[in-house]
């Protein structure tokens, strides 16, 4: 295959192809539907980049992330490889210049979501576009049992009647064999060539620790490993808290969560990348497009939703090959709280539909109406009106998203951020002396605990509600601080724009829908439960258990996962330690490092005796994770 060869070399500077990627190209080459499933970081958009350069015409490509594409294009325009993307916030008339473009102005790659496709004057200008390629990408989205179901993808199909003879390339990085038959039937792929490049990643060891204390486990692995590394943690204030505390410890740290502007990201992200800082504290909105060679470990400090996104982001230690560490942390109330975060903030059928006609009083849309209008909307607002909790409103406003009846613009954003300037005990002395304001500061303090280092997302109605003050005291106050110069504070109007893109009709509305969220729903119960099989599981090979998630049989054990060297440590006799901390506890109550700094054990061999003495039922475990003896 010279000619693709030639373009790797010229565009990419690359000598050989990856592991399937010319096998792809191949078939993609002689006109054939090709389905590819290839993990994280194995060269996805090679294989349709190549032969959309070999090929007469422009290639399609359509994708249901903003930021991956406007990645992508500006990548291939670097490269002098005229590329454009459609996405949200581009005004009609900017569209058909850049549709001209694209019919007229030689470019070789057309990037689209899947909803700009069920614009029917959009559809009309790309059936009239020489096409080469269709590429799928995330195509995992096309399936209800998908991790990431987006309806719109259901509709993609509909382009083998205007382009019977152009090739499908489906790409895909995580697919159950469930979600792959899916993938293959709704995009009506005719006898595809498939491809599917092993999960396995023989460099990673997979690590699961059950641990009390789970920042000190962190400053072991961090001092063991100095290298770059990830931790990933569920929310905002986590990812601040986290970095704090490791910059206290003595680590160079930053993080990155999506409050932060594109200026902060950047920022911050040059650090880690640059190795001015060992380590970044990371939401999931940190991965996409990350190709760091050298991570050496990746830790979760929390429950991950699904399997899919764990692997994808554990994929991302060890892309030089050399051993590297997927480590995830867990706790015995992690599993309360992670179905608290995900499977209790699940909305049902019959909260969905008087979320949705609350909401259409909300805007005082009559019944029957209603269709293409559009109003700015703060869902803070929104949900303390009628007393809806906020992460469930949310996913069902983001389900009606995903079903077509409800447009979002943007992700809701606070419409506040601040900073204080003085440090701690001048903010202290302040509230001392005007005790009427000290309610409302306390409050800000304990609820944003980064608020001296940066400014910070600002949630005015929760604030408003903690202190038990009305919005308006709370803006006083905030008014009154930044005049003060105690403060750094910025207003702006940023709430999210809706879009109601059907006729009002309550029930028969949710109706139509109801049965996707059902099934929704029962995917999510069932994606946690194999996270926690994950965990629970102490007597498999970790490396396996993943590999079976995705219908892949290991014939044998990884031999570095955290089972794999418990079969190669030399047995141990437990019962002098469990002796030792029996005596030890008859003193006092003590917690797992008290335990192991007295016994001068290490913290695994403390923590596999605890567990066996909670299950013998010698012990009780307090709230305040102080082991005590059982009366």
């Amino acid at each position: 295959m010279p000619e693709a060869l030639a373009i790797l070399q010229k565009y990419w500077q690359h000598t050989t192809f990856r592991s399937l990627q010319k096998e792809i190209i191949d078939s993609v080459l002689s006109g054939e539907d090709t389905f590819a499933l290839m993990p994280t970081g194995g060269g996805k958009s090679i294989c349709f980049q190549v032969p959309g350069m070999m090929n007469e015409g422009i290639c399609l490509v359509i994708s249901p992330l903003v930021a991956l594409m406007k990645d992508q294009v500006a990548n291939l325009q670097n490269r002098g490889i005229k590329a454009i993307a459609l996405t949200g916030g581009i005004r009609s008339e900017e569209m058909i210049d850049l549709l001209d473009n694209c019919q007229f102005g030689n470019y070789k790659f057309l990037y689209v979501s899947p909803e700009r496709l069920q614009s029917d004057w959009i559809l009309e200008r790309i059936k009239n576009l020489p096409i080469n390629l269709i590429t799928i990408d995330e195509a995992h989205c096309v399936s209800q049992w998908g991790h990431d179901f987006r309806p719109a993808y259901l509709k993609i199909s509909a382009l083998k009647t205007y382009f019977p003879k152009v090739p499908f390339l489906a790409l895909t990085a995580t697919a159950t064999p469930r979600v792959k038959e899916d993938i293959i039937t709704e995009l009506g792929m005719h006898n595809p060539q498939q491809f599917e490049k092993s999960f396995a990643r023989k460099n990673i060891a997979y690590m699961v620790f059950e641990v009390e204390d789970k920042l000190f486990r962190i400053q072991q692995i961090l001092k063991k490993n100095p290298q770059p590394s990830i931790i990933y943690v569920r929310n905002r204030k986590a990812c601040l808290d986290i970095s704090a505390q490791l910059q206290t410890l003595g680590f160079k740290a930053t993080y990155y969560h999506g409050g932060l502007t594109s200026r902060e990201k950047d920022k911050n992200m040059q650090l880690w990348m640059e190795e001015k800082a060992q380590v970044i504290v990371a939401t999931n909105a940190f991965g996409m497009g990350i190709d760091k060679p050298n991570v050496k470990t990746v830790i979760h400090i929390q429950l991950p939703e699904n399997i899919e996104n764990y692997y994808q982001e554990a994929g991302r230690a060890g892309r030089n090959g050399e051993k590297a560490y997927a480590v995830l942390l867990t706790s015995p109330t992690d599993i309360i709280q992670t179905e608290n975060q995900f499977i209790n903030v699940l909305p049902d059928k019959a909260f969905l539909n008087t979320m949705y006609v609350k909401l259409c009083n909300y805007f005082r849309i009559a019944y029957g109406e209603g269709i293409n209008e559009e109003f700015s909307f703060n869902l803070h607002h929104f949900c303390l009106k009628y007393g809806f909790p906020t992460q469930k409103t949310f996913n069902a406003m983001r389900f009606l998203d995903g079903q077509g009846v409800l447009t979002l613009s943007q992700e809701f954003s606070e419409k506040i951020t601040l900073q204080f300037l003085i440090p701690s005990k001048e903010v202290i002395r302040y509230t001392s002396l005007n005790p009427n304001d000290e309610e409302i500061i306390l409050t800000i303090l304990r609820t944003y605990p980064g608020v001296y280092e940066m400014q910070t997302s600002f949630n005015l109605p929760m604030i408003a509600k903690k202190s038990h003050h009305s919005e308006a005291e709370v803006l006083a106050v905030l008014h009154k601080l930044k005049d003060k110069e105690i403060i750094a504070y910025h207003s702006k109007n940023n709430d999210a724009t809706l879009i109601f893109n059907e006729i009002r009709e309550d029930e028969r509305t949710i109706n139509k829908v109801s049965k996707y969220l059902a099934r929704q729903n029962e995917l999510k119960k069932e994606q946690l439960q194999s996270v926690l099989n994950y965990v629970k599981k102490r007597n498999v090979c970790k490396s396996k258990l993943i590999l079976d998630y995705f219908g892949e049989k290991a014939t044998s054990n990884c031999g570095i996962c955290s089972y794999c060297i418990t079969l190669t440590k030399p047995k141990k006799d437990y019962n002098a330690l469990s002796k030792k901390i029996m005596t030890l506890l008859q003193s006092e109550d003590l917690n797992s490092r008290e335990i192991q700094e007295k016994t001068k054990n290490t913290s695994d061999d403390v923590i596999f005796v605890l567990q066996q003495l909670l299950e013998d039922d010698f012990l009780i475990i307090q709230k305040n994770n102080k082991y005590t003896l059982k009366a």
